[in-house]
Formats: structure tokens, sequence, C-alpha cells
């Protein structure tokens, strides 16, 4: 779509910026490599037409003015965390908005209500609302994650347990659509917009401000890690059914989070238990794991080292995914969905079995639930309420674009697992892309999905803000038009 070598086009997005050269770059100028936008996953090269460099929510309209008049589709790039490169457009030709100008912050000492720019990473904004009066807020432990999408699509972390997700913290927000208007979005202002932008904004405009409510930060928590090297399937088997037995508990504590990662080398259990030693010591007594080892606990008190450990847990747990080819797929449960002895021991059967094209591969199992299953499923566009734990897998292979095999293993991964668990549909994390998902739309969105098509069609009848799992124009409503 679109043609950069066209000089009035050329000429239309250097004006949207102030003709300024270091704000937009053409594919197929010199400069085109030296600063077109990472790959965040290597496996899935994109090439974007142009890519912008805006410092003003006028700017982002102005580009998105000019691309829809060269019939270009546009998508915002924000952290660039994106497993199938949608911030690149997730295919060649598209026009991106770099929101990396937009680092704006402010928080009222009254509310304690925060304005955020969309380009701001976690990292700088963990430690932003620290020093504005030892706030804080829902989000994900990846430092280098932006904001524009992670306050969009969803925002699981440390504190989703006790107070939701991230976007569930978003009362307002600045929004450029797709007739280059520039709205405000909130329970009482464009409420349709507020709505879907709360879980599949990309689909739907350019948000470039955030208002959010924070929170106080919390005092402490024991911060603990368990490595489990040694065992046979039924081993293995009856240490994830004892750590589910917990996670399945129906009134489990908010205080308590945890993860369970299946490796190359074994498990290690993670997490966190927001209160004193003596009371996480009472709680695993009453929720005792068949550990053996002493593992790796500590009591932290300074904020911004929990977050710190989270994202080092992160880390080893991702296995450096950063920059580099993967494939990865995405799995919920719902309290009726957990695995069953026989479907444990067909997936830890298949773990040791299965050809797997690369050694660094790992499978992380998280307990969601809390205050993230409070707001019902109809409530934001973002529709997993239900979920009481995730399943994410993934394998690395180099920085070279991998073979099928990884693939191949993780699909047929996923397969044995949905094989032992009721029927029902297929529900994925929206913010773990898995650009090969068959409906993905459907399963991102699930019972969301017909409204988020209807406000589509509204407001953006072209289907400028595209990528290709995106929200689809209802072509129903659309003929009617």
């Amino acid at each position: 779509m679109g043609n950069t070598s066209s000089i009035a086009g050329r000429e239309c997005f250097m004006a949207a910026v102030g003709g300024n050269p270091t704000m937009a770059t053409f594919r197929g100028d010199l400069s085109y490599e030296f600063r077109t936008l990472p790959s965040y996953n290597l496996a899935i090269p994109v090439h974007p037409a142009v890519i912008t460099y805006p410092n003003t929510t006028s700017q982002v309209a102005e580009i998105v003015r000019c691309a829809v008049e060269r019939n270009y589709r546009v998508q915002a790039y924000s952290g660039g965390h994106s497993y199938g490169n949608y911030g690149l457009g997730g295919a060649d030709g598209h026009v991106v908005v770099d929101l990396k100008g937009f680092q704006n912050f402010s928080m009222d000492p009254h509310t304690h209500i925060a304005t955020i720019g969309a380009g701001t990473n976690l990292g700088d904004l963990q430690d932003r609302l620290l020093n504005a009066g030892g706030r804080a807020m829902s989000h994900g432990s990846c430092p280098q994650v932006g904001v524009g999408g992670h306050f969009t699509i969803g925002g699981l972390g440390l504190m989703s347990r006790q107070w939701g997700t991230a976007l569930d913290h978003v009362l307002e927000a600045e929004v450029v659509l797709a007739n280059s208007s520039i709205v405000t979005a909130s329970d009482t202002q464009n409420q349709d917009i507020f709505w879907a932008i709360k879980g599949a904004a990309a689909s739907f405009g350019i948000v470039t401000e955030f208002k959010v409510r924070t929170q106080e930060i919390p005092k402490g928590a024991v911060q603990y890690t368990y490595t489990f090297s040694q065992g046979d399937v039924l081993d293995k088997v009856k240490l994830f059914q004892a750590w589910q037995s917990i996670i399945a508990k129906p009134n489990i504590t908010r205080d308590y989070s945890t993860e369970l990662t299946i490796f190359q080398e074994g498990i290690m259990i993670t997490g966190s238990f927001f209160g004193t030693r003596e009371e996480f010591e009472e709680f695993e007594q009453e929720n005792s794991l068949p550990i053996h080892n002493k593992g790796n606990v500590a009591y932290i008190t300074n904020w911004l080292a929990l977050l710190a450990h989270a994202a080092e847990n992160y880390l080893v747990s991702i296995g450096g995914a950063l920059l580099t080819s993967f494939y990865s797929k995405s799995l919920s449960f719902t309290v009726d969905e957990l695995f069953t002895e026989q479907g444990l021991v067909a997936l830890f059967t298949y773990l040791d079995t299965a050809p797997k094209g690369s050694e660094n591969w790992w499978v992380i199992f998280d307990l969601e639930g809390g205050a993230t299953n409070d707001v019902p499923m109809n409530a934001t566009a973002y529709v997993h309420r239900d979920a009481v734990m995730w399943m994410q897998s993934y394998a690395v292979v180099g920085f070279e674009p991998p073979a099928f095999i990884p693939r191949r293993f993780l699909d047929r991964l996923h397969q044995v697992v949905i094989q032992h668990r009721p029927p029902g549909p297929l529900r994925s994390y929206p913010g773990y892309v898995d650009p090969y998902l068959e409906n993905g739309q459907v399963a991102y969105w699930g019972s969301n999905l017909g409204r988020l098509q209807s406000i589509k069609t509204l407001v953006d009848t072209k289907d400028v803000f595209h990528n290709p799992q995106s929200v689809a124009v209802n072509p129903i409503i659309n003929s009617h038009n």
C-alpha cells in the first residue's frame, strides 16, 4: 500500500513533522537501514514504508491524515515488544508512528492520578511513580516494554492479583482516530472508544497520553525461588499437582503470586508473598510443596528491589529472548480447565520425548485471578476475566530465521494440553501475539469481538489501524453504510 518514492507522499509526511529530517525516514533512503526500528522477533522480519518520530499529538494526527490520503495502514510503536512485530505493522509497507518522544509525566498530589506519555517504558515508569510520592500501579516485569501497548492490551504483572491489570488503572486517554481527530476517551467521553482501547487499542487509534489511578507502594514482600532439577515424569507430575492444588483454591490470598516454569534443566517455582516472613512460612506450611531444598527466599522492603527481582525472574524464565528469533504461544485456564493427572502425564511425557529443535525452550504457568477477575468480562475489551492460570510457551532459535521444528514442537505441545481438558473455546493473551494462530481475533477477544467489530466499523471503516490479527471491520454492518 502506498508508494514511498512519491514526492507528494514524502512531502506530506515531512510537513507533518515540521520538515525535520530526523523525524521521518522512508524505505529506500540511504538512512533507512541505519534508523529503522528493531524487530523484536527476528523470525518475522518486517519493513515499514515510513517511520515517523513525532513529538506532539497534533503531529500524530497529521501523520495519520497523510497515511489515509495515500492509502497506507498505520501502527503505533511504543516499546516494540511485539512477538509478531505488530508495532512495525506486522507486514511490509505500513506507516509506523514511533512514540518515544512522548515522555511527559506528572502526578496530581491530591488525587494521585498520574499523567503518562505513551512512549514511556515500564522501567522509567516505576521510577517516576516512586519519586512522585511513593506510588505504583500494576504492570509487567520487563523494563523495556512501552506503556502505549502494555496499558491497552492487558498488562499482567507482580501486583495484578491485588490491583488488577494495567489497563484497569486507566481512567482517561488521549487518542488519535482514523479521521485524524484527537479525542479524549473516558467513562464519560467517547465511551465506546474508551471501552475498545482497554484491550484492543492497536485496532482503533493511537493513544498518546494516559491518566491512571495509582497505589501506595507495598511495605515489603517475601520473594522466593525454588529449583527442581531431578526426577522422572511421575515426580514432575506430583510437583505440578501440589503447586496446582494451591492455586486452585477459590479463596487463596491475593497477597500470594506464583509461577511454575518448565525448562530443559528442570522446573522452577518463583513468586512473591506480600506479608512478613513469618506469615509466608505459615502459608507454606498450610500449602506444602514437596520441597527438599531451601531455595532462595528473601524478605525485600525496597520497592524497586522488589521490581528488579521480579524482572530478573522474568529474564531467567524467558531465557533472554530479546532481539532474537523465537516462537511463542499462550493459553488460558479457567478453574474447570486445570490439569488432570492424566493431562499432566501427557504433558511431561511429551516434553521429555518431543523433538524441539532448540535447547532454549520453556513453558511458564502463571497464577492469575484475584482483582483481575473482579471486573466483568464485558466491562472492557480485555475479556479474560475468568482465567485462573496462564500458560506461555517459548522456543528460541539463535539470531537467524528458525527452522520449522520448534514451531511444530509448540503447536503439538498446546494440542496435547487441549486434548486433555474439557471442550471449549481457545483463549490466548492478546499481548503474547501468535501470528500463526487461526482465528486469532476470537482467541484474543472472545465474546467481546462482536462489539469491537461494530465500533471498528463506525470509527475506522477503511481499516487504517491494521495488523495481521487486528479487529476487522464488520462486513455486514459496513455493507449497509
